[in-house]
């Protein structure tokens, strides 16, 4: 696994430990009124690059979407802004809910 993506079993374990992570989620508003982590903050990918100063750039950032594609697409942008710190969920909110979270409804 490349350095730009990270696992559901990883991020689990972060979150389980209480690391400060900033959980950035690249889907639709709706699809977000679906199924969420706790505590992510919400920008829709073709809001991403109006908003970037809503980030902070110091804190590690894990970018989720529903299967991983935009989340890896938006970590590669956001790399390409400076920001050093982040990684795409791979899998998305589909493979937590598969894998870890299955009372997470699912679409």
């Amino acid at each position: 696994m490349s350095d730009i993506e990270t696992t559901v079993v990883e991020l689990k374990a972060q979150i389980d430990a209480g690391e400060d992570i900033q959980i950035l989620d690249v889907r639709e508003m709706w699809e977000f009124a679906i199924a969420h982590l706790a505590g992510s903050t919400l920008v829709p990918m073709h809001e991403l690059g109006a908003r970037l100063d809503e980030l902070d750039r110091s804190r590690p950032t894990v970018i989720v979407c529903h299967h991983g594609i935009r989340s890896l697409h938006a970590a590669l942008a956001l790399r390409g802004r400076g920001f050093e710190n982040v990684r795409s969920l791979r899998g998305g909110i589909q493979r937590w809910a598969t894998e870890i979270d299955p009372t997470m409804p699912q679409y």
